[in-house]
């Protein structure tokens, strides 16, 4: 129930000792907004480090060859592994229910020419499967289709940097460009989360590029999606079996870790969930100390004032005043001070956060914020820290002798 005088007496008491009350409630104030800021500088790193994979799928698993380092098989250490199409179709049979989407990339570099324009750009040859997988956004006209690729045709999907470079104000979609002296057709164009630098990239059919450079079959890379529907621990088990499948179907030896190098965003994604989960662990840790460190002053300056106010509350008691009723003025002064210094540290630093958070967009670290279920903890906290810090001086308090009291000089 709200007892006015109490309150009254608390104002009273704070108001007589303005300075001391607010070095009091500083330390905690300043607990918690270092507290919050440490938690959003978590998040900001987290969001960063999401943030450089966010242009491709999350479920992605890169395929790459090495080469071989220890003997194996009847063959040298040493040896080049190549990958062809056929270990494209192979992976595709060998699991087809674990695979979303698949496709080869072979990597070129091209100088392209529009009428008086030219600039060099690297190409990344693939099939129509590829546009899921490293989430590329078509923002006119349309990506390589199976026809594309079965018709080994001349078309290109080109990004909004090269159609920038190349074809300035005029619609690229239609129009021919050379590739290296090769006339391709533009069909497409797209943006890419990621950065300039991949906006400055051209798509071509796989076949096509493969029939450019001697009729081979040869690709540089696989790049797959897994099921979506599994977890961590079903992808890791998913990404260990390929990686089986392929070093046998190549004859590395499976503890070669050199001859074939398989990929999975899912590990980079829980490596960085265990490292940011571990600084928000060190984020909270030294903030509860700092926290700690301000109870204590909140509880030094309750003893303090209790002995101040040695003789009233044994008049108080004198008159008939129960423990209980001593124990709440002394626990309702030590939460108001802690909630009242604590919320204006969590202010500040939502403030703070709210203000300068959106604008903050570098690598590795992305919008620091903090969730609504971190202020309901923080507010939980301060509250128990109030209590916490009041605690033993109202104890104290409830158990002062009235004579005890009034005989204190």
């Amino acid at each position: 129930m709200f007892d006015r005088d109490i309150w009254q007496e608390i104002f009273n008491t704070l108001k007589t000792n303005k300075l001391r009350t607010f070095l009091t409630g500083f330390s905690v104030g300043w607990a918690i907004f270092i507290l919050v800021m440490l938690l959003a500088s978590v998040n900001g790193m987290q969001n960063g480090f999401v943030g450089q994979f966010n242009d491709d799928a999350t479920n992605s698993i890169f395929v790459r060859p090495g080469t071989t380092s220890k003997a194996y098989g009847g063959f040298e250490a040493g040896r080049r592994i190549q990958l062809k199409n056929d270990d494209l179709e192979y992976i595709k049979q060998s699991f087809p229910k674990d695979i979303e989407y698949i496709s080869a990339r072979y990597f070129s570099n091209t100088t392209a020419r529009y009428k008086s324009e030219t600039g060099s750009y690297s190409v990344q040859a693939t099939h129509p499967d590829h546009q899921a997988i490293e989430k590329t956004v078509i923002v006119a006209g349309r990506y390589i289709n199976e026809a594309d690729v079965v018709n080994k045709a001349k078309v290109a999907v080109i990004g909004r940097k090269v159609a920038e470079d190349l074809f300035d104000k005029e619609d690229p979609l239609g129009k021919f460009v050379e590739f290296n002296g090769l006339p391709f057709r533009v069909i497409g164009i797209f943006t890419d989360d990621g950065d300039d630098n991949a906006e400055r990239r051209i798509y071509a059919p796989v076949s096509t590029y493969q029939r450019i450079y001697g009729n081979t079959n040869h690709i540089n890379m696989i790049a797959l999606t897994y099921n979506p529907t599994y977890d961590l621990s079903k992808a890791l088990e998913f990404s260990g079996r390929l990686e089986d499948l392929m070093k046998r179907r190549h004859k590395i030896d499976p503890e070669d870790q050199a001859g074939l190098y398989v990929w999975n965003y899912a590990q980079a994604f829980d490596d960085i969930s265990s490292f940011t989960a571990v600084l928000k662990g060190i984020g909270i840790g030294v903030g509860f100390l700092i926290l700690i460190a301000g109870i204590v002053g909140i509880g030094n300056i309750m003893v303090f004032t209790i002995k101040e106010r040695t003789k009233e509350i044994g008049v108080r008691k004198a008159l008939g005043a129960r423990p209980r009723q001593i124990v709440n003025l002394v626990l309702l002064e030590s939460v108001f001070i802690t909630a009242i210094s604590g919320f204006v540290g969590l202010l500040f630093a939502w403030m703070i956060l709210a203000a300068l958070g959106p604008m903050i967009e570098i690598p590795a670290f992305s919008n620091p914020s903090v969730e609504l279920s971190t202020v309901v903890t923080a507010t939980i906290i301060l509250i128990i820290a109030g209590v916490l810090a009041g605690l033993l001086p109202a104890m104290k308090a409830a158990n002062v002798k009235p004579i005890v009291a009034l005989s204190d000089k």
